[in-house]
């Protein structure tokens, strides 16, 4: 069939329009990935990382500082001498054999429940960030107000599986207090997965208190609800604080990210091989560690990696070899048989400039081709994590869609449809009013929502917006649509008893919330 190409043009330009316009905030399942892993590492490599790595935790050792974790070792059969933990590789071994490779992440919305493990990934926002780039693109402090935003735009964000917690810093609440706000905005603005504050033991159990309170103890018996984080102080140190919560969090069989903190140069030896080494070493001795506290309980190879600017000090993402490191672990977790968390997204730029949307470029296609399968910080982070943008935040969650869309891989339910079209349509003509593009057009080829590319006149005419102005102004669309999900009031009464009590027992000063 022959179209008036005018008229066909037209509707072209009409139909990405109405796309681009249209309020589809349906979240996206987990990812199902079907794209080939880059593995760079052959199996005598992944050995010697192996062996190296037990090397480490039997010669060297790995120091808890915890009273309550190194009696847990004593008990399991470690070498426990002072602080100093030395672990045996048949009891890592066995140890870890108990976590598993993959389970179902339950959220308040059924229909928003996530696999994970194996050949599934979800995307997180970022998190942490003490000032933002706001609304205006103004950097400043966040406040409570500021962090409701962001989990409405991780609500309103399709390819965000998680709202995660603190994703700035609310720094009008009293430390003391945060947390309890924090998770309650996570569970309340949102109805997808969540994070859970990991700042002491006792914050932790305060989140464990509230996700029972949310969901039930007999659900979060059975099933994992809530995510929390324990970073480790490499090289080769497990702090009291990042112990006892992940104690909280394990005894009620909820997953944390078991996680070394990566300044490659610093921390680490000079070098990818050697780094991840290391990080192994440290990684698995936390893994190790979630089984001592509850054997079976969910737990994930995590890590935070970054390099060193030799000449300033400056951390730095985006680089190669943390894509070359982030292949790596992702073969060793693969080894192990443990779902894997790294981070997406990252990068130095002070603003939403090219600099940003290169290195996050540069971290998104390394994560997703590593085979991540809880990929952290997707959206948001500028300046080393200093401040979250909200420009960024979308733009990024547009760039996880994007990535979503190349890691499912190449269709091929519509192929003898298609070559059926070629006939039809014959040398010289063209395929716009096709019954086959007529039916695949809206799912033939990714369509960006911010992405402008238009001819320059038609951009022009439109007032020149640039990336940022579309951003921001994307964004308080989604603040405008966003309608807030259904909480039985039951619960929503509980939560606010809860926090009322917890905020009367929780001196303010008590910024660790350590004795009450």
């Amino acid at each position: 069939m022959e179209l008036n190409e005018r008229k066909s043009r037209a509707g072209g330009r009409g139909a990405r329009r109405a796309l681009r316009s249209a309020p589809d905030f349906a979240m996206l399942p987990a990812l199902k990935r079907n794209l080939p892993l880059c593995e760079p590492m052959d199996g005598d490599q992944i050995a010697r990382i192996d062996d190296a790595s037990m090397a480490i935790l039997e010669d060297v050792g790995v120091v808890f500082r915890d009273e309550i974790a190194l009696e847990d070792w004593r008990r399991a059969g470690a070498d426990v001498r002072g602080e100093r933990v030395h672990l045996d590789r048949g009891l890592v071994r066995e140890l870890i054999t108990t976590i598993p490779s993959s389970w179902t992440y339950r959220a308040r919305n059924p229909e928003r429940n996530v696999s994970f493990g194996g050949n599934h990934s979800i995307f997180v926002p970022m998190t942490g960030a003490p000032f933002l780039r706001d609304l205006d693109d103004v950097r400043r402090w966040p406040t409570v107000a500021d962090l409701n935003m962001f989990h409405k735009l991780a609500h309103m964000s399709p390819a965000l599986h998680s709202t995660a917690h603190h994703i700035v810093e609310p720094m009008d609440m009293k430390v003391s207090h945060r947390h309890l706000h924090i998770t309650y905005s996570s569970m309340t603005h949102s109805d997808k997965t969540f994070m859970g504050m990991t700042t002491s033991g006792k914050n932790a159990e305060d989140v464990m208190d509230m996700c029972e309170i949310l969901f039930g103890a007999d659900v979060m018996e059975d099933t994992p609800v809530v995510t929390g984080n324990c970073n480790g102080n490499s090289p080769l140190v497990w702090d009291e604080t990042m112990l006892s919560a992940m104690r909280a969090f394990c005894k009620r069989n909820q997953p944390v990210l078991c996680s070394p903190f990566v300044l490659g140069g610093a921390n680490t030896p000079a070098s990818v091989a050697p780094a991840v080494a290391q990080l192994n070493a440290e990684a698995l001795s936390a893994l190790a560690y979630t089984q001592v506290i509850r054997k079976g309980c969910p737990a994930i190879y995590g890590h935070y990696l970054s390099t060193v600017s030799m000449k300033s000090g400056a951390p730095m993402a985006g680089t190669p070899e943390i894509s070359l490191m982030n292949f790596m672990i992702g073969q060793m977790a693969r080894f192990y048989g443990v779902p894997w968390r790294s981070s997406n997204t990252l990068g130095g730029a002070k603003t939403f400039d090219a600099q940003a949307g290169y290195e996050s470029a540069m971290t998104l296609n390394a994560v997703l081709h590593a085979g991540c399968n809880y990929i952290w910080h997707s959206a948001g982070w500028n300046e080393a994590g200093m401040h979250c943008s909200v420009a960024k935040f979308v733009v990024d969650a547009e760039m996880c869609a994007m990535g979503y869309r190349m890691a499912e891989g190449i269709r091929w339910d519509d192929f003898d449809e298609a070559l059926r079209a070629i006939r039809d349509v014959g040398p010289g003509g063209h395929y716009l009013g096709h019954p086959h593009t007529q039916a695949n057009f809206e799912r033939a080829f990714f369509l960006p929502k911010l992405f402008d590319n238009n001819s320059i006149e038609q951009w022009q005419a439109e007032g020149s917006v640039e990336i940022t102005a579309r951003a921001l102004a994307h964004a308080r669309k989604l603040l405008r649509d966003y309608e807030k999900p259904k909480l039985d009031d039951g619960i929503d009464e509980a939560l606010r008893d809860y926090i009322a009590r917890r905020e009367r027992e929780i001196p303010a000063e008590d910024a660790l919330n350590t004795e009450h």
